[in-house]
């Protein structure tokens, strides 16, 4: 990408987009774990990602060879930004669409969408991008409305939420406290630990709300957002994404 002056850099730990981003209308900003960049449609080049850090403009996956070196692009034309895939593993889009590569690229919604690059041993690397719309800015603070043992538990029941797959479910509490155990070996994970901490999320952000209510209402809030799923890393997830009910491309 051509840095201009107009063109900004954001650094790694820079909260989630899913926040806002108080930007002008058409404005393209990426985020990644180690950083993101903010771009008017007006600047120059296109914004890559992928593994290779010196040759893309947003590292995602760097430590994972499944993630290709140069993964993907997001162009300005037309009047609107668009994704391409160009990496050896398809790119997940919301509602278990996948982009492969050679495909046509598809348009980018004003406002904020999650990319999804499926890594080795079942890692889920997400890379956000927004396309600014007006919306307001919600407080990164936010955030901080869930301990870490909390965010750990709703990051595995609500990882189809996370994924913003088409039919998004919690996961069961037996499976959950399953896979807490293989992340989280000293926590003493069992189905009522699991539901101890659910009922104490629940009471405080939506009391009476089923699980799915629940997780979708944190979602919202920007309390729970799609880079928790790098909580899961090293785990084999709840068996699996599927990744047939809809595709883009070949």
């Amino acid at each position: 990408m051509a840095a201009g002056e107009v063109v900004r850099t954001l650094p790694a730990g820079h909260p989630s987009l899913a926040h806002g981003f108080p930007s002008p209308a058409g404005t393209l900003v990426v985020l990644g774990p180690a950083g993101g960049v903010l771009v008017p449609p007006t600047a120059a080049g296109p914004v890559t990602f992928g593994r290779n850090t010196a040759e893309v403009s947003v590292p995602v996956g760097e430590d994972d060879r499944r993630v290709s070196r140069r993964h993907g692009v997001l162009e300005h034309d037309r009047d609107r930004w668009w994704v391409r895939a160009t990496g050896k593993v398809p790119l997940r889009l919301p509602e278990s669409r996948l982009l492969f590569t050679g495909a046509d690229p598809v348009p980018l919604p004003p406002g904020y969408l999650p990319l999804y690059v499926h890594g080795s041993r079942g890692r889920e690397h997400v890379l956000e991008v927004r396309v600014a719309d007006g919306s307001p800015v919600v407080p990164a603070a936010a955030a901080g409305g869930l301990r870490a043992r909390e965010r750990l538990v709703f990051a595995v029941l609500g990882q189809s939420f996370l994924r913003w797959e088409a039919r998004p479910r919690p996961l069961p509490l037996l499976r959950a406290a399953d896979q807490l155990l293989r992340l989280d070996p000293a926590g003493a994970w069992s189905p009522a630990a699991v539901g101890v901490v659910v009922e104490q999320v629940r009471a405080r952000f939506h009391p009476g709300a089923a699980d799915g209510s629940l997780l979708e209402a944190l979602l919202a809030a920007a309390v729970l957002v799609p880079p928790d799923l790098a909580l899961l890393s090293g785990s084999s997830g709840d068996g699996g994404v599927d990744w047939t009910q809809a595709t883009t491309g070949r």
